[in-house]
């Protein structure tokens, strides 16, 4: 199994640009840390809903590595967010990113964005496809 900083010296391109920082990883969950920065924000300055979902889908991808076969890779099938919260530009959010179903074609993860004081600022519910030679 990779270790969290083998599979944060995986992230793609996107996830580097994102600032996400692994601070966990085992097959069943992987946790994360990202600062709202302000090129990350909406008007007012806070996060982007779609810097949380990308957060969250980058999560759900190297949730899926870590449980892919040799020479296998992943891409995102499905993703449904609910909003609940703002995470305002500054603060360092938390992604928690844990396994609904870890199957041989198809993976699904669910991952819970809170605020520094624990507060759910979204959800989200990915299904990962496993790509095979």
């Amino acid at each position: 199994m990779l270790t969290v900083a083998e599979l944060q010296e995986r992230q793609p391109p996107f996830a580097l640009a994102l600032g996400i920082r692994i601070t966990a990883a085992a097959p069943e969950r992987v946790t994360a840390e990202m600062v709202v920065r302000e090129d990350l924000c909406t008007s007012p300055t806070i996060a982007h809903g779609g810097a949380l979902m990308a957060f969250a889908d980058s999560l759900g991808a190297s949730a899926t590595v870590l449980n892919l076969p040799p020479g296998a890779g992943t891409t995102t099938l499905e993703s449904k967010t609910n909003f609940f919260a703002p995470a305002p530009a500054g603060s360092t959010i938390t992604g928690v990113c844990e396994a609904l179903h870890r199957g041989r074609r198809t993976m699904v993860w669910q991952t819970r964005i809170l605020s520094a004081e624990g507060r759910l600022l979204a959800q989200v519910t990915q299904t990962q496809m496993v790509l095979t030679g």
